[in-house]
């Protein structure tokens, strides 16, 4: 527990949160009573994973992929967290390489920049040039940086542990949420794992109906120098896409017609890889969309991706057509497939939420509708609602989010109704025919022959059944117990009822005839049963609650 041993890091912990203001931890920590959690504002959670450190700032950055969760208001500030820690001295870090090479660092590179391009909590990138010539950038992890992460991954548990405690922890599932957490942090110490995520998407963009490959770059990874601590790989040289200046573009073209090609591009790109491949990169903020020096479009950092089965796949396709229709009671069905589990939901209520939502979308042109906040506030109607969904969820709509910001900043003039209604269209289109059309027509073809073969002898049985009197129904209703049990309450009752009647009427008679002392006690004993019995039968009525 994170009680049960003061040591120096979790006392650094307390008194971070309590010099930030944090009054529900402190109750929490003290062991005062706090069973309704009371969240620090967006501002002080952001400062107070800042004051934590490196890794908790991954953590935020983590947290921020969870609208499922957390409100839009907390996913927009933990998205602004950038890792910004100091490299690391090239010292230590020249003996980090070495020992990670199979071969003298100087017999590897011809050259290598000790001043890193970039840094970050769990790693930092250095640029490089290998003996045959090849740029390369060159991905090193903080030397220590696994010791701090298990540290604090167990500080991470202990908190997590406090928090399930509380009504608030329960509901969400604090600790499987925290083993999420923890699960992803640990895969960031892993740079095989990155590059094969890497790999996966450049081979899923290499070729595709919807854009022009070409014009799309994911870097190719070095295997015979890629280990779990560090990452060769191909040097993209360009700049981040919202610093692009498109009026030096090599090919002359316009603009405004280059920023409306690349927007198209990146649209095209990411819907393939979200609908069609299910495996998709899920941080494209404005940091890892690259303008490269030749005119094309690079994506970096496959560190964090999603995934989506074609089932998730084919009901979010209707539920992006659903938010264009402004269709409440469809975003409602839709939610109830995704759900994680099966809830007790009042469907009507559920319905109405996101009717009102959405109304306020209804006097407003398409092309100016902010789709990604909408699917935002669908995952606030849900959690108002108390439905689980699925976490890949949260990564989708952030993904989302941050294509949508984007785009935007890049593209102020873009109309995003143009760029997703000829992609939703196809999308419907693979989930009535699949790739290829023929196939599907013959595989339904077999299938109706193979119905049309059977239905006469099934006809026959069904038929054969009936006349001989040998037809079985058997019928499975659920949540009927209670209903059972109730009705068993009221018929004991009843008897009981009946009975205290028959004793009374019974006494009475005896004692209107009573000649002899004997009648007269029979009388008083049958009076005496009857009252101790509907006594009883009104506290068991009263402690049951349903005397009204």
């Amino acid at each position: 527990m994170f009680l049960t041993q003061t040591t120096s890091r979790q006392r650094e912990i307390i008194e971070v949160f309590l010099r930030n203001g944090w009054d529900y931890m402190r109750r929490l920590l003290t062991g005062g009573k706090a069973d309704e959690p009371q969240l620090p504002t967006p501002a002080v959670l952001r400062n107070i994973l800042i004051d934590l450190g490196p890794v908790y700032v991954k953590l935020g950055q983590l947290m921020s992929t969870r609208p499922d969760i957390l409100p839009a208001a907390y996913i927009e500030e933990l998205s602004t967290l950038q890792d910004e820690v100091p490299p690391v001295a090239w010292a230590e870090v020249e003996v980090a390489i070495r020992q990670q090479l199979t071969r003298p660092l100087e017999q590897t590179f011809s050259a290598f920049n000790s001043i890193p391009v970039a840094a970050g909590s769990i790693a930092q990138t250095h640029r490089a040039t290998l003996a045959d010539g090849r740029e390369v950038a060159v991905k090193v992890q903080r030397p220590g940086i696994d010791n701090t992460v298990a540290q604090d991954i167990a500080l991470i548990r202990g908190v997590a542990a406090l928090v399930a405690r509380t009504e608030f922890g329960q509901s969400y599932e604090i600790d499987s949420l925290a083993e999420e957490f923890v699960t992803a942090l640990q895969a960031e110490l892993d740079f095989t794992r990155e590059a094969g995520y890497t790999d996966q998407l450049r081979r899923n963009l290499a070729d595709s109906r919807w854009f022009d490959s070409k014009q799309l770059v994911v870097a190719e990874i070095y295997w015979d120098l890629t280990t779990p601590k560090i990452m060769v790989m191909e040097w993209l040289d360009g700049v981040p896409l919202l610093a692009a200046n498109l009026d030096s573009d090599r090919n002359g073209k316009d603009p405004n017609v280059k920023r409306s090609e690349i927007t198209s591009l990146l649209f095209r790109a990411f819907f393939q890889q979200v609908y069609i491949d299910g495996f998709f990169h899920a941080d494209p903020h404005p940091g890892n969309l690259f303008y490269l020096r030749d005119g094309r479009v690079a994506l970096l950092d496959c560190g964090m991706v999603g995934r989506l089965d074609p089932r998730t796949q084919q009901i979010l396709t209707e539920m992006l057509l659903a938010i264009i229709d402004l269709d409440g009671q469809r975003c409602a069905q839709l939610t109830l497939q995704l759900a994680d589990s099966a809830q007790p939901v009042i469907l009507s209520r559920l319905e109405n939420d996101y009717d009102r939502m959405l109304r306020k979308y209804y006097n407003l042109n398409l092309s100016q509708i902010n789709f990604s906040q909408i699917f935002y506030e669908v995952l606030q109607v849900a959690r108002n609602n108390k439905i689980r969904l699925p976490g890949n969820l949260g990564l989708y709509a952030k993904t989302l989010a941050n294509l949508e910001g984007v785009t935007r900043k890049f593209n102020p003039e873009v109309n995003l109704l143009d760029e997703i209604k000829p992609l939703i269209t196809e999308l419907f289109r693979r989930q009535l025919f699949g790739n290829n059309p023929l196939q599907s027509v013959l595989r339904t073809a077999l299938d109706i022959k193979s119905l049309s073969l059977q239905s006469p002898r099934q006809v026959e049985l069904l038929l054969d059944r009936v006349t001989s009197e040998t037809l079985q129904w058997n019928l499975s209703l659920r949540g009927l117990d209670g209903v059972r049990r109730t009705l068993d309450d009221s018929a004991n009752r009843l008897s009981f009822s009946i009975l205290v009647g028959s004793l009374i009427m019974g006494a009475a008679l005896i004692s209107t005839k009573a000649q002899t002392a004997e009648l007269s006690l029979v009388s008083s004993i049958l009076f005496a049963a009857a009252s101790l019995l509907g006594l009883w039968l009104i506290v068991s009525i009263i402690r049951s609650g349903h005397l009204k």
